[in-house]
């Protein structure tokens, strides 16, 4: 048994660093056209071409925003959930305390107690 849930969390390992090399390599490669495109030479460009690049960056800056409103949302659902889980564990202290009592407790009578 303990041979299949290992299996299971190495396979759930394998699954979630696939998942961030896949999110580093389009990361890498968008950051990569995005700076190519910055790098542009403006001055050496027809009218046109200027045009299409203003474009091309005004749409670049909207979904970059869009994109920072939306990860900045979800570290706020992260915030409230690690909140969240705090007061949790703070609530559930004096049910851990009474139940270390009694096993306290359970231990003296059984070690120390005879009839």
């Amino acid at each position: 048994m303990k041979q299949i849930i290992d299996q299971i969390v190495n396979l759930l390992q394998q699954g979630i660093t696939a998942i961030f090399k896949f999110v580093e390599l389009v990361w890498q490669w968008s950051f990569g056209q995005m700076f190519e495109i910055f790098q542009s030479n403006w001055q050496a460009l027809p009218v046109w071409k200027i045009a299409i690049l203003a474009v091309v960056v005004i749409a670049i800056i909207y979904v970059l925003y869009k994109g920072f409103f939306q990860l900045w949302a979800a570290a706020e659902q992260i915030f409230k959930a690690f909140v969240e889980l705090l007061m949790v564990l703070v609530s559930i202290l004096p049910y851990v305390l009474i139940a270390g009592l009694i096993a306290a407790g359970g231990s003296y009578i059984i070690q120390h107690v005879n009839f």
